[in-house]
């Protein structure tokens, strides 16, 4: 391996004054369930984002090689309000009452999947030879699916999946009682005639922000999911979708429940 490059003047002195100031980064205070939970996490960000920034009168630091900077949904600041009144009126909410939610969320699958994150050893030079590269199709066969959880489609499509799929996984979590149903706002989940089905049906659809994936447990079943196929090499889109419904059906109850439980406060 090769001698790093010297560190400049200005980044040494921009180190030195770190340490003098003994600056340190706390790790996350970890609560219910392992993980810290989502509505406190929203609403401890969503009010520090709120609040005037200080100019500290400096210009951007220099880059010192650390890791990149994290991608996040593009909130505006009404978005931020919303976010952190979502947050404040759920913060009491009981691991009952989320289970009483029924939370749902698209996700696309590409054949390609099974081969991400491949890496290989090579040496200087070597980068174009055959067996160093990745074949890649800009546009992979792929399959958009519909999935929803409890403890690109146009209106008409979603009402039928939500006919034909949400209702009965519904009756089969709660039989005759009760229950909330989460969407995001997505066009076909917001449109007049889907509200308008909602309301047809009696069915009590829970207030949700905008851009705030972070907030929906379903996400991290997503990522489960996904996990699961990284060694799955299917050849064709029937395979794809065979594979992703085995994936999905060895989630367990046990784990659905840990991920509603991440949302509630204990009592």
């Amino acid at each position: 391996m090769g001698k790093t490059a010297d560190l400049t003047a200005v980044q040494k002195a921009i180190i030195d004054t770190l340490k003098q100031e003994e600056c340190c980064i706390k790790a996350p205070q970890w609560e219910v369930c392992g993980k810290e939970k989502v509505w406190q996490k929203t609403l401890h960000n969503e009010k520090r984002s709120l609040e005037p920034e200080e100019d500290c009168g400096e210009g951007p630091i220099p880059d010192l090689g650390g890791p990149a900077e994290a991608v996040k949904p593009l909130l505006n600041q009404k978005q931020r309000q919303k976010r952190l009144t979502w947050a404040t009126e759920k913060q009491h909410w009981t691991v009952a009452q989320w289970s009483k939610v029924l939370f749902s969320d698209e996700s696309k699958f590409c054949m390609s999947f099974g081969n991400q994150g491949a890496r290989v050893w090579r040496k200087t030079g070597e980068r174009e030879m055959p067996k160093c590269l990745k074949s890649s199709v800009k546009y992979p066969q792929s399959v958009m699916v519909w999935g929803a959880m409890s403890a690109a489609v146009n209106a008409a499509s979603y009402q039928e999946i939500l006919e034909h799929f949400m209702l009965p996984s519904a009756e089969k979590l709660y039989g005759d009682e009760d229950f909330i149903f989460q969407h995001d706002l997505a066009p076909a989940h917001s449109a007049k005639t889907t509200g308008k089905w909602f309301t047809d049906h009696g069915i009590t659809v829970l207030n949700w922000p905008a851009n705030s994936p972070d907030l929906n447990p379903i996400e991290n079943l997503w990522d489960i999911v996904k996990r699961k196929l990284r060694d799955a090499r299917p050849n064709t889109l029937d395979e794809l979708k065979a594979a992703i419904e085995a994936s999905w059906a060895s989630i367990t109850p046990q784990q659905c429940h840990r991920l509603i439980c991440l949302h509630a406060t204990p009592h």
